[in-house]
């Protein structure tokens, strides 16, 4: 071509890399290896055609007759600077040469016109994705799957996606194992191979026990070293096995709209892990594929439940003196429609702890939370009831339903009926589809007990409790009771709220009064470090759904959870997210500390040495406080929850009072 149609492009001062040295240089989206030899300069492509080693972070080399070559530093292979071409026996071709010119001492190297980028396979996967309904990607880039990752960063350009870049992989799949529990659409979560892609397992497991729809998106080692046991190839289809409804490979002749379609669908029909698995080489392959999209490929999803089944529990329901509702986060859809239910039974509603927030504690017919982080109130009415009317929960053993007594319980899945033992009534339907069905059938003459009083005495008696709690501080740390009546008189009452699990979990679960709030938590998985990788997934939804738009996002952990993934505070600043964090920090992994006392075990490495995680926060860009006495609590979350962006209220905890 000639030079008048090339474009000069400056690559720094001659003095930048002295004589016998080579160096990587990047012009546009070109990389090229610069060589300087013998008063010389000179420049080509920089990657070796043999496995695509970076030749300008290889060496100048001395043939015996003074000859100089470019040598890879991978696997030795040799190419002449003037000319490309290697001395023999490696390609028949050489490698691309680069004009150079020399200008007052600016180098420059002369480009061909760009061509028009071409249409990869991983941009008709990621068209698909858009087509699907994924608005969001968390994850990092890296040198697996740079072909994948330039196709989202074209659909961040244009709008139709957004991305997090986290800094462990781990938090990638927590944030998306939220979005989805929040939201009931799928994120995506990017890694490399390898361990980037075995560093997402712990969050697609919560995903896959708490019924989370997410996306996994893993690069691969290059196809033609499959196998052997090359630098970070292993089996990524026998290690997503277990966790992923679906897991694929996407190759050169697979049909990668149909692939993708599949993995979405996969995700959004069964509410479970999908992924995906491309191979280094594959991602930049040509493809004029049109993109999968939805339409015709899915069906409504309620599901009414049987005539026979809704007359039945009704005649239950109008035959008990005192029904109560066990409203499990299977009910999260249905929360109105239960508690219209409730209402017209005049029946308290429990819930499980994953169900908290469902219905607030500031209403008539609330009577918090069941089970082993609950509040005395539930566990007054689940022994005092005549018949439970079980709506979307899991009868985990965490939970304390009593299966001794009458239960009508109504889940949308099947396999969850009588999942762990009979039950009197088992109904296979919509939880708002039952109870639109079984209102009406409701006897206005029966006969029930006016529990609605009762509730409000409990209420009072346990609230006085509460507050008589607050008296036995001993001086080492503020009582986690203060903590959560501040955070309860605080909180927005549309806050989402991510909490990690230990004391500090326990504690909210008993102590903090919803007015409404969405939770969010590691239910069935119960693993520490949701808590504030969960919260990033929520602020994310907030972006891109309206529903959700302007709500605060809330996380809570202790100094044990925040340890997990404390370096993505800095994804927070990085990204603006408004997110409050509340830390109880007590030394220790006080859950566990107890367990060895309950089980007569010697206390034994459960201390933990932290730093001030205030002055850590600061040190990221966001806001720290440390809170060692109550009376500060409201000032120090009041203003880190009025200030816009990251902040994290460190709270001095006495690790025994939980």
């Amino acid at each position: 071509m000639n030079d008048q149609n090339l474009e000069w492009v400056s690559v720094g001062r001659d003095t930048d890399l002295p004589e016998g040295r080579v160096k990587t240089v990047t012009t546009r989206t070109v990389s090229i290896c610069l060589s300087h030899f013998d008063g010389r300069w000179a420049a080509m492509d920089n990657h070796c055609p043999h496995q695509g080693g970076p030749l300008g972070e290889g060496s100048i080399e001395r043939g015996n007759d003074g000859t100089c070559w470019i040598r890879c530093p991978w696997h030795g292979w040799d190419f002449d600077p003037l000319t490309g071409a290697p001395p023999g026996g490696h390609e028949d071709s050489g490698q691309k040469l680069y004009p150079v010119e020399v200008r007052d001492g600016e180098i420059f190297i002369g480009l061909e016109p760009e061509p028009p980028r071409a249409r990869t396979v991983t941009d008709v996967v990621a068209e698909t994705m858009v087509n699907w309904g994924i608005k969001r990607v968390f994850g990092m880039v890296g040198h697996s799957n740079l072909g994948l990752a330039d196709a989202i960063r074209l659909r961040t350009l244009d709008g139709t996606l957004s991305y997090v870049g986290v800094r462990h992989e781990g938090a990638a799949a927590f944030a998306a194992s939220a979005y989805g529990k929040l939201t009931g659409r799928p994120a995506a979560c990017l890694t490399i191979a390898g361990p980037g892609a075995t560093n997402l397992l712990t969050g697609l497991w919560d995903a896959k026990v708490d019924r989370s729809p997410v996306l996994a998106l893993t690069g691969q080692v290059q196809t033609q070293v499959f196998g052997p046991g090359a630098f970070q190839d292993i089996d990524l289809k026998s290690a997503f096995q277990a966790v992923a409804r679906f897991s694929q490979p996407v190759l050169g002749t697979s049909n990668h709209a149909e692939l993708a379609s599949l993995a979405c669908k996969n995700a959004l029909v069964e509410r479970d892990v999908a992924h995906l698995i491309f191979p280094d080489d594959i991602q930049t392959l040509p493809s004029a594929a049109t993109a999968g999209k939805p339409a015709g490929r899915m069906g409504g999803s309620v599901v009414v439940p049987a005539a026979a089944d809704v007359a039945q529990a009704a005649q239950l329901i109008n035959g008990a003196k005192r029904p109560i509702i066990v409203m499990g986060h299977g009910s999260v859809e249905a929360r109105d429609a239960v508690i219209s239910l409730a209402e017209r039974l005049g029946a308290p509603v429990l819930t499980t702890f994953k169900g908290k927030g469902l219905i607030s504690d500031g209403h008539p017919n609330a009577a918090g939370v069941l089970g082993r982080s609950g509040t005395p109130i539930a566990s007054w009415f689940m022994n005092e009831a005549d018949l439970l009317i079980s709506l979307g929960a899991s009868f985990s053993n965490h939970t304390g339903i009593d299966r001794s007594k009458p239960i009508i319980q109504v889940d949308f899945e099947r396999m969850q009926l009588g999942k762990f033992h009979p039950v009197t009534l088992p109904i296979w339907g919509e939880i708002a589809a039952f109870c639109a069905a079984v209102a009406p059938q409701i006897s206005a003459g029966r006969k029930a007990d006016d529990q609605i009083d009762e509730l409000a005495d409990r209420w009072r008696i346990w609230r006085a409790e509460k507050t008589s709690r607050l008296s036995e501080e001993r001086g080492r740390g503020v009582h986690s009771a203060a903590v959560f009546q501040a955070l309860s008189e605080l909180c927005p009452a549309d806050a989402i709220i991510a909490v990690d699990v230990g004391n500090n979990t326990y504690s909210f679960g008993r102590y903090f009064e919803t007015k409404g709030q969405r939770v969010l938590m590691s239910g069935y998985l119960g693993s520490i470090g949701f808590g504030f990788p969960a919260a990033m997934g929520a602020w994310s939804a907030t972006q891109d759904f309206a529903e959700f738009s302007g709500r605060k996002v809330i996380s809570i952990s202790g100094d044990g959870g925040f340890g997990q993934y404390p370096m993505d505070f800095t994804t927070a600043v990085k990204y603006g997210m408004d997110i409050t964090h509340i830390l109880l920090n007590n030394a220790e992994l006080g859950k566990i500390s107890k367990e060895q006392r309950a089980g007569e075990w010697p206390v034994w490495e459960t201390d933990l040495h932290n730093p001030s995680f205030a002055a850590f926060a600061k040190l990221c860009g966001g806001r720290g406080v440390k809170v060692t006495e109550t009376q500060a609590l409201k000032t120090a979350i009041s203003e880190a929850l009025e200030r816009p962006g990251p902040a994290l209220v460190e709270i001095i905890t006495d690790a025994e009072l939980v």
